[in-house]
């Protein structure tokens, strides 16, 4: 990679796969992390907060400001994902209390305060609940012109996972994720079609766990809590998903992802459709269009393949620095 870094502000609800996030983002020279806010999620906002300052502790990291944000989404209750993450939200793995405290303004401020600062327009990378991206773009719009782009962890062109239709990310505030649809910048949805298909095979797994660096190990310990196949793959062989750090890696080497600029909307009617990202794909207008009118939906780089061996060579190759 050449030329400066990519001023970078990570949101996310660390989660075992965020921590994967922040590592990557720590150590690779192609990105300078400006902040990380922290949202309810995969666990309640305090822990979100001391699961992100443990991670960057472990890493090695500079002094990089985090915040605290949303406690719930906008509408809905908190409905973290535990089950997924651990009763931590870490994988359980009983690290340290960190050192570190959280800076003193809260994310909403502390986005707005580094994207103005910024020397360069900031890449938003979002890896989680996006209350703190719409509480952000509805208080202060200004900051979109200090905004290069947002790649964003949500969404799905396909399957769900927290329902049939729709992913976790946008199910836990589908109103957030609609805001973020209307920000005004380029957005790339980094999505379940691309994000369960990166998997770091068991070797190399096994490899990272044995390290003697701290936040290499750590990158192992969280990949072995993540395997590629639950309850297929047996727990020795350790094949872990990148998942959200997929989104990272795009940032830094877009060529890794195949997208097609499409109309995408979120589903906010309540029932079984709702939290799904429903991404147009005809080649021309139908029926509803036709008789209606046209609907003028967002356009979003919607990733709809990737190259795994690149992002892992990728991924591994940044952690092991």
């Amino acid at each position: 990679m050449t030329g400066q870094p990519i001023p970078v502000i990570i949101d996310c609800d660390t989660g075992v796969d965020d921590a994967l996030a922040l590592l990557f983002a720590v150590r690779h020279p192609g990105i300078d992390l400006r902040a990380v806010t922290c949202v309810a999620g995969n666990t309640d906002v305090d822990g979100v907060v001391r699961n992100t300052l443990t991670v960057l502790e472990q890493a090695g990291a500079p002094d990089i400001p985090v915040g605290r944000g949303a406690e719930r989404p906008l509408l809905e209750p908190a409905r973290p994902a535990r089950h997924v993450h651990g009763s931590d939200g870490m994988a359980d793995l009983g690290l340290p209390a960190p050192a570190r405290t959280p800076a003193d303004v809260d994310a909403v401020t502390l986005l707005r305060r580094e994207i103005l600062a910024s020397p360069r327009p900031v890449t938003l990378v979002p890896t989680a609940p996006l209350t703190n991206i719409a509480l952000l773009l509805r208080t202060h719009p200004e900051v979109v012109r200090g905004i290069e782009r947002i790649v964003f962890m949500g969404g799905a062109v396909a399957a769900g996972n927290a329902t049939a239709v729709a992913e976790f990310n946008v199910w836990h505030d589908p109103e957030a994720a609609a805001v973020l649809l209307t920000a005004g910048v380029p957005i790339t949805m980094y999505g379940l079609d691309v994000f369960t298909r990166v998997v770091v095979p068991g070797a190399d797994v096994h490899r990272l766990r044995a390290a003697s660096e701290p936040g290499t190990r750590l990158a192992g310990d969280l990949l072995a809590h993540r395997p590629a196949h639950p309850g297929e793959v047996p727990e020795a062989e350790e094949a872990g998903g990148l998942g959200d750090a997929g989104a990272v890696c795009a940032v830094v080497d877009p060529a890794g992802i195949t997208t097609r600029l499409l109309p995408v909307e979120v589903s906010l009617a309540p029932g079984p459709g709702r939290g799904q990202t429903i991404v147009d794909r005809r080649p021309r207008p139908g029926e509803s269009e036709i008789h209606a009118g046209v609907r003028r939906q967002p356009l979003v780089d919607v990733a709809l393949d990737v190259d795994v061996e690149r992002f892992v060579k990728l991924y591994l190759e940044t952690v092991e620095r």
